[in-house]
């Protein structure tokens, strides 16, 4: 019955500094309402998936992290580079694809997947 998720939302202290780094960062268009819409692309997989209390893929402090498809994640690291963003994780190749971790203005775990 479900179709695909219509949006993700959270509550930030520093609603400009989250825009502006979202914006620059990952390059999404944040619009004067201050959201996004993006729109997928064929091919493109949504992931909705559940870890316990005490998995430590993730900081247990952190409830949620979230997880962005990129096309290639060499230009996304050189782009993080360029503009002084160090990775919180070092690239990672799996059996599910490559990963690299950053972290936005507030600390939160952001997970950039090229699959």
């Amino acid at each position: 019955m479900i179709k695909g998720f219509g949006g993700i939302f959270w509550r930030t202290k520093h609603l400009e500094v989250t825009k502006k780094w979202y914006s620059e960062v990952l390059q999404m268009e944040i619009g004067n309402w201050n959201g996004a819409v993006i729109k997928p692309e064929q091919g493109n997989e949504t992931v909705f998936s559940f870890f316990t209390d005490n998995d430590s893929y993730f900081p247990t402090e952190q409830q949620v992290m979230l997880n962005f498809q990129v096309h290639n994640l060499d230009e996304m690291i050189q782009h993080l580079e360029h503009i002084g963003v160090p990775l919180a994780k070092e690239k990672e190749s799996t059996e599910y694809g490559k990963f690299v971790w950053i972290e936005d203005p507030e600390g939160r775990l952001i997970e950039l997947w090229e699959k």
